[in-house]
């Protein structure tokens, strides 16, 4: 019986070590020997790139691992793989650049240089035959840019649509389920280390915009940048329209929609957007509560896909960084990189463009003839109304539309009339529909 050959020795250099590089350094430990075991690879983390090498962070490695030089990390001949976990354009946009000219594969975790400079960077690792992997840089734990580039690469996909910000999930579960005000959700959300002291980024739809930016480039093959994607947050969503919609058997969720088209003139194009919107309970996303994230795939041979998971959080993000870092030192040591493939400039639907089902409800005063006014609206500008309801009397009368699929170009004109009507008191809130 034949021994197996010792494992392939592969060295990482790491720049990084918050939650996501300290989890990392970790598991890397953990499965040192499993991995060898079963991929031939002996992994170490060698080197650690951090701000302050005077704090203790407790991970596995030796304290001379540590250095505020992350240049040095990448330019260490005795660095195979560099994996970037620091966050942020530049230096990081820097780094991997050099690391990939050099030949030395990189994993990164960052959405926000991949939404920015996404293509420059895949080219080069392209152009130097060595792997640039970011499963983590979208969905945290859960799988989904491996099966868009690998095993749905030659699949007719038409939509890429998702639950991406574990953040904004949270606040509108807690909105559903206990009636609590967005900002007493938002509240304990940074209460429990789900958002930030500032949660711009979250709450406007900013993050989940840069990994729609990424999912619409790895679906469609198309070069998209976060400048591409139309963001609307959550922070107008009252407990009333959770409730409206909740009569109407939807709830609430943010969106991010990557979907390919064809424009008038018979072109394709890409649109991307970030946006709360109306899901029907028996829709899969529906149940995807609290911080879990999920992304729904539409294909024209494979049908409907979901893949569910904890989209955020030290360990679970290591995990799909881990397993990147697995699949590019085996490529390496094999001499071969993976290919994201060629990528042409997107052209990006104007919003304007989109179609959507629609959600509005429009306060008006209770007299006969108003329901005949609005309706004459709607039928002016090509807008039709799939369902309609009176909720309330006398001053609190309101009437809750959702439309069938109309371009937002006539919704808005739509509305502009409607606040121009007498009867109108005022047009509330607005929100795309997804399904039937």
């Amino acid at each position: 019986m034949n021994a197996s050959p010792d494992p392939v020795s592969v060295r990482v250099g790491l720049l990084g070590c918050g939650h996501v590089g300290a989890a990392l350094a970790a598991l890397v430990a953990e499965r040192r020997s499993e991995v060898a075991r079963r991929r031939g690879l002996d992994l170490e983390v060698t080197r650690i790139a951090v701000r302050n090498t005077a704090i203790d962070r407790d991970v596995p490695v030796a304290d001379d691992a540590f250095t505020t030089d992350a240049a040095a990390v990448v330019s260490d001949p005795d660095v195979d793989v560099v994996v970037e976990v620091m966050g942020g354009i530049e230096p990081a946009r820097e780094l991997v650049s050099t690391a990939l000219a050099a030949g030395k594969p990189v994993v990164t975790a960052n959405k926000e240089l991949l939404a920015n400079h996404g293509a420059e960077l895949y080219a080069l690792a392209e152009a130097n035959g060595v792997d640039l992997l970011f499963e983590a840089a979208v969905a945290g734990a859960i799988p989904i840019m491996r099966p868009l580039r690998e095993s749905l690469a030659a699949e007719p996909i038409t939509r890429v649509m998702g639950i991406v910000n574990g953040t904004t999930n949270f606040i509108l579960t807690r909105m559903a389920d206990d009636g609590a005000s967005y900002g007493d959700a938002l509240a304990e959300a940074q209460g429990l280390g789900y958002a930030e002291r500032d949660p711009t980024a979250d709450v406007e739809g900013y993050d989940a915009g840069a990994k729609a930016a990424i999912m619409a480039t790895v679906a469609f093959g198309a070069r998209v940048v976060a400048g591409d994607v139309y963001h609307e947050g959550i922070s107008g969503i009252t407990v009333a329209d959770i409730e409206f919609a909740a009569d109407l058997k939807h709830c609430i969720k943010l969106l991010a929609v990557a979907e390919q088209t064809v424009a008038d003139d018979g072109q394709a194009q890409v649109g991307v957007r970030v946006h709360p919107t109306l899901v029907p309970l028996d829709h899969p996303l529906a149940s995807v509560n609290g911080s879990f994230n999920a992304v729904f795939v539409e294909g024209g041979a494979a049908g409907d896909l979901m893949l569910y998971g904890r989209g955020a959080g030290g360990r679970p993000t290591a995990s799909a960084v881990l397993g990147d870092l697995v699949d590019a030192a085996g490529n390496l040591a094999r001499g071969h990189g993976a290919t994201i493939g060629t990528l042409e400039r997107a052209r990006i639907a104007p919003i304007d463009d989109v179609v959507s089902a629609y959600y509005l409800n429009v306060e008006v005063d209770d007299r006969p003839g108003v329901l005949a006014a609005v309706a004459a609206v709607f039928g002016e500008h090509g807008v039709s109304i799939r369902s309609m309801e009176q909720e309330g009397m006398g001053s609190e009368a309101r009437l809750v539309f959702i439309t069938h699929g109309a371009r937002e170009r006539d919704l808005r004109a739509t509305l502009h009339d409607l606040r121009s009507l007498d009867a109108v008191r005022a047009v509330g809130s607005v929100l795309r529909v997804i399904g039937d």
